[in-house]
């Protein structure tokens, strides 16, 4: 006999899902937490299930608190990556709809990358109230702080939302302006590619010491697209494809059939602003 129960506590997996990636910004980990929080409940007696009136509230709570935990390990663990870490990037759609996370401004790489420059408390009272729609105090339960101090948390994480570079404008334009980018590349048209780049465009690459990647940002649209005509010349045989990255317009370098790179952009003024070239091979599996 089946339990009437599962359907409903297996329906809650993408918002699990969902929840997770914007909280740690890396789908194997998210994955890791959705399999540890649902170990947790079938750890429990029958009766003990039972008991819980809202299967989707405690899953939430507890998927939510081994986020937290693990944003703080976190911490300590970016101070020992090799170079800069980029957040791991999202293809469209996936093979099992449970899995998929959905795709809006709230997984653009832009954004991830604010969250980022949170404190673990900040970035989980952000997402859990603003994105998620969580009321304070169900918030204050998974932080383990007063609804108040959550309010606090959420408002702090706003400011730095604020002070971020405002998002990019239509997709439609975003797509125009990566497909000429990437002619530009291909036809390695130095002077093309510093006219769709942004005087103080960044680039950002995340090798992990796994993928040969610049251990510091590229400062200056000039120098960053230098830097694209020299990694040209280095990568012979590379195809670069248009694909949705995080929900956004970006490119995916091939060789052989593999995914060797992964570049999401930020738009601002008809301009590229921000590149972020994910090298790590540990966050392409989603994408080969």
């Amino acid at each position: 006999m089946t339990d009437p129960g599962l359907s409903a506590v297996m329906s809650e997996r993408r918002q699990l899902i969902n929840l997770a990636y914007r909280l740690l910004g890396s789908l194997s980990d998210a994955e890791d937490v959705v399999q540890e929080t649902y170990a947790r409940w079938y750890a429990m007696s029958g009766q003990q299930r039972d008991a819980i009136g809202s299967p989707g509230a405690w899953l939430t709570t507890v998927a939510g608190r081994i986020c937290l935990d693990l944003l703080r390990s976190a911490r300590v663990r970016r101070e020992r990556y090799v170079g800069e870490w980029v957040p791991e990037p999202l293809p469209d759609g996936g093979d099992d709809p449970a899995d998929r996370v959905t795709l809006d401004e709230s997984v653009s790489m832009a954004f991830l990358v604010v969250l980022e420059s949170m404190t673990p408390a900040e970035r989980v009272a952000f997402v859990l109230h603003d994105v998620f729609r969580y009321p304070f105090g169900d918030v204050a339960e998974i932080v383990g702080r007063t609804p108040a101090a959550c309010r606090q948390l959420a408002s702090s994480a706003r400011r730095r939302i604020r002070a971020a570079p405002a998002p990019a404008g239509p997709a439609a334009q975003q797509a125009a302006l990566v497909r000429e980018f990437k002619q530009a590349w291909e036809a390695r048209d130095v002077q093309a590619l510093i006219g769709l780049l942004d005087p103080d465009a960044v680039a950002v690459a995340d090798g992990g010491g796994l993928a040969s990647a610049a251990l510091h940002p590229t400062e200056g649209g000039e120098r960053v697209a230098r830097a694209c005509i020299d990694i040209a010349g280095r990568l012979p045989g590379v195809t670069l494809l248009e694909r949705t990255v995080n929900g956004q317009p970006g490119l995916v370098a091939q060789r052989d059939g593999i995914t060797i790179t992964v570049y999401a952009f930020a738009v601002a003024a008809g301009r590229i602003t921000r590149i972020w070239a994910v090298r790590n091979p540990e966050k392409l599996r989603p994408w080969t």
